[in-house]
């Protein structure tokens, strides 16, 4: 079994905004393979389906991006999934929109979701893909930037990176992952 999981804040507020497309990733990506996210344990929504014959759990942390762990660790835990079949959706600010990145572990980079993941599965050794958001221009913060949602202009950019991410995702089912960083990298 695989897991994916988009890192994300729970409630209205936080939808649309960069920091959220990991969400944005799993709900296209759970739209395109029919999956429904209904389950809602663990301090997660997910829900599970199959995609390319194998079973998968697609999920949604509903606690804040800086406790993300306290929810993918019991779920991997339920579902006796290991992580090295796991796949970390999350936006990257050192990549523009429309880029993304393959990594199969490396420090948390100062992403706060990443930093509790490592914390709570007790390695670096976490496969990602960062969907690239773009630094804020000047002279608006960081931490006011990836609150934001993304413009009018800028959902032409955002439907292609989340169209990417579910190819990306897909792939992931039943590709070696360093096959999977040649393709996509």
């Amino acid at each position: 079994m695989k897991c994916i999981v988009g890192l994300g804040n729970p409630g209205a507020k936080y939808a649309n905004t960069r920091h959220n497309i990991g969400f944005l990733a799993i709900d296209a990506l759970a739209e395109k393979h029919g999956i429904k996210l209904s389950e809602s344990k663990f301090k997660a929504l997910f829900g599970t389906g199959m995609i390319d014959g194998e079973r998968v759990v697609l999920v949604k942390p509903l606690t804040y991006m800086n406790l993300s762990g306290e929810a993918v660790r019991p779920l991997l835990d339920f579902y006796k999934i290991a992580v090295e079949d796991v796949l970390v959706i999350y936006d990257d600010l050192d990549l523009p929109l429309e880029k993304l990145r393959l990594r199969s572990k490396g420090s948390a980079g100062g992403h706060n979701g990443v930093k509790s993941l490592i914390q709570h599965l007790g390695t670096q050794e976490i496969k990602r893909l960062k969907l690239g958001v773009g630094r804020p221009p000047a002279p608006i913060q960081v931490i006011d930037w990836v609150l934001m949602n993304f413009s009018k202009a800028e959902q032409g950019s955002l439907q292609h990176v989340l169209n990417a991410s579910v190819d990306v995702a897909t792939d992931f089912i039943d590709t070696p992952f360093l096959a999977l960083m040649n393709r996509y990298n």
